[in-house]
């Protein structure tokens, strides 16, 4: 058993992945995704089953990617008995090119993982931007990505795009202790509720993230400077006077609200 588990954390080290090991901070992301008895879950990185077991426990219908072909094997023998009530249903694959999509095209369902940190970014995206989102999903992350979406005073790419769909929050801070391996730095549980495309309804996503794309895309230069294929500079300094946004003011200081009118008077 010993070897197994040495087997797994070097797997998890070579696919980027952090193993939890604890079964308190698992019930945390379960509890932080608002899981409640038959909801649906999507499970992103199982590894070996630690968030697995509390979202069964918890009464939840599971459905966990999980790209290692061991690991797969070591769940299906551990949850042999929840896969065949049909509680677990365990997909072989990618979380990146497996999407929610493909998943659960259709009706509600909620999202859970631990997930390899560089990917982050990238499987939030996913996850909140899909035809048909998630209610609400609590990940794993680094803490200080955590802090940048939920607590920053100062926007980015990342923190809007959220902001766009739903309602950060930080929840809990995890010490390094509670995986295998232990990683660099501490994390913690992001959650991501009330999630849907009212605060962006009324402007094309697709302009409205070509807008803060081009906003950061040189963070020390003002933001009418990065702007400037958006229209004239007279045209974006009374776009500016009309929402109250100094001429001044760089793309980390504004806020979602006016990112939208914004949007919506570039269009």
């Amino acid at each position: 058993m010993m070897k197994r588990h040495r087997s797994f954390k070097k797997r998890g080290v070579r696919l980027g992945q952090h193993l939890l090991i604890n079964s308190g901070i698992a019930h945390a992301v379960a509890v932080a995704a608002e899981v409640k008895k038959n909801d649906r879950v999507l499970e992103i990185g199982p590894g070996t089953g630690m968030l697995t077991h509390e979202l069964l426990t918890l009464g939840a219908r599971v459905t966990a990617v999980e790209k290692d072909p061991a690991m797969v094997a070591a769940l299906r023998e551990r949850f042999a008995e929840e896969i065949k009530v049909k509680a677990l249903r365990l997909i072989e694959g990618d979380a990146r090119t497996v999407t929610p999509d493909s998943v659960f095209p259709k009706g509600a369902y909620r999202v859970a993982a631990n997930i390899p940190y560089y990917i982050t970014g990238e499987l939030v995206r996913v996850c909140i931007t899909a035809k048909n989102q998630p209610v609400a999903l609590a990940f794993l992350v680094q803490k200080e990505v955590a802090e940048r979406i939920a607590r920053s005073t100062k926007e980015s790419i990342l923190s809007l795009s959220v902001k766009a769909y739903g309602e950060p929050h930080y929840v809990k801070t995890v010490s390094r202790g509670s995986f295998s391996p232990p990683p660099s730095v501490d994390s913690a549980i992001l959650a991501i509720r009330g999630i849907s495309r009212a605060n962006i309804r009324g402007i094309s996503e697709q302009k409205f993230f070509a807008v803060i794309k081009a906003a950061f895309a040189q963070k020390r230069k003002m933001l009418i400077s990065n702007l400037s294929r958006f229209g004239t500079k007279e045209r974006l300094l009374d776009a500016f006077a009309r929402i109250d946004i100094d001429p001044r003011a760089r793309a980390e200081d504004i806020p979602l609200k006016k990112w939208v009118e914004l949007t919506g008077m570039l269009t």
